[in-house]
């Protein structure tokens, strides 16, 4: 708890932006720098006003965005009122599902007979299915049923307690998933979209256990190779105590994304990413312990093997987002000529690591040329 309380107050770190982010956030932000001008009355030292316990934090915009902070903060009550306001964010599309004993919040858009068919989105960590979301609504007006759950342990879904009916294995992420499947009625073989670390690569390792339910498949920014590096944060995570510590930090899927993008996040999405993380310190230790069940080495090179020449058939894209800062190109290179009849590679220009949010329209493109 002492974490999370400090993560709550820590001011981001700056962040260095590209010429194109910083046009995409300047609106956003414009007006929030605007704001503490005025109340600070700009560089006259005459006009500084007197302590306030709580500026640290509510000087700063992004901060001040983190936990809603009202202009007289003791007059707003406490933390669970600020988180009040803004707990309904983010659900577009969604609705919540039981699947045997466990609750999954679950994006939907487009009807369940549509024309085009079915095709399933999957998120990696720390993220959410959130970032599918304007995906999922343009796929679906080209005629698309799309689907997109959080799994267990992420997003608005269920957060078991290790040991309790879920243990954040990849074997149960996977009977989990297919029960989940079987629950919504999505028929099989159907289209599926994967992206992102861990749980992206369990939707990775269980397409190549059940390759008959797949129709195609796209890969957007995942590791792909025995050598795709692990990032910093899951490194972290496997530390005895320091991992109990950085899993409570309420801004580390943010900064997560930020750092794989060459762009940061507009205020009102950066909210949504970070409250599951606000409401409670569960996703926190289901990412520990699901980092710490993982081999990351062991699941890379069997995903290698798997979907090489003479393993895999299925058409395959690989979407990649050129501006990943944690996966280089070469890595969606090295995958594609190990079985180029089958896969397909499309670099797409402007996006990083999430190319769903960083640029979703061109994964849209790429999607509807390929399915």
């Amino acid at each position: 708890m002492a974490a999370a309380a400090w993560s709550l107050l820590s001011p981001p770190l700056s962040r260095r932006l590209s010429p194109v982010g910083v046009r995409r956030e300047w609106v956003g932000r414009k007006k929030s720098v605007a704001k503490i001008v005025a109340k600070s009355g700009g560089d006259d030292d005459d006009n500084t006003p007197a302590f306030n316990p709580f500026g640290f934090v509510t000087d700063n915009p992004s901060s001040r965005s983190a936990i809603q902070l009202p202009e007289s903060p003791a007059e707003d009550g406490n933390v669970g009122q600020m988180l009040y306001r803004i707990e309904d964010k983010g659900k577009e599309y969604g609705r919540y599902i039981k699947s045997g004993d466990l609750v999954w919040f679950v994006r939907e858009t487009g009807a369940l007979k549509s024309r085009r068919g079915t095709i399933v989105f999957l998120h990696g960590a720390p993220t959410q299915s959130y970032s599918y979301r304007v995906v999922m609504s343009q796929m679906s007006d080209a005629g698309f049923h799309c689907i997109a759950p959080d799994w267990i342990g992420f997003g608005f879904s269920d957060k078991p307690y290790p040991g309790y009916g879920f243990d954040y294995t990849e074997k149960e992420f996977h009977d989990a998933f297919d029960k989940l499947l079987e629950v919504l009625g999505v028929q099989s073989p159907f289209l599926l979209v994967v992206q992102g670390f861990l749980v992206g690569s369990y939707g990775l390792t269980w397409a190549l256990k059940n390759p008959g339910r797949v129709l195609k498949l796209a890969i957007l920014n995942t590791p792909l190779t025995a050598s795709s590096p692990v990032p910093g944060l899951f490194q972290k995570l496997r530390i005895p105590l320091f991992g109990e510590f950085t899993c409570q930090n309420a801004v580390m899927a943010e900064r997560f994304i930020e750092a794989g993008s060459p762009y940061v996040l507009k205020l009102e999405k950066a909210d949504v990413y970070r409250l599951p993380y606000l409401s409670s310190g569960g996703p926190g230790f289901a990412l520990l312990e699901a980092a710490r069940k993982i081999n990351f080495s062991q699941v890379s090179t069997q995903i290698a093997a798997g979907f090489a020449s003479g393993s895999w058939d299925k058409p395959t894209l690989v979407a990649w987002g050129i501006s990943d800062k944690y996966l280089p190109q070469s890595i969606a290179e090295e995958f594609q000529k190990s079985n180029p009849s089958a896969v397909k590679l499309k670099l797409i220009e402007g996006a990083g690591h999430m190319p769903q949010e960083d640029w979703p329209e061109k994964v849209v493109e790429a999607l509807r040329v390929f399915f």
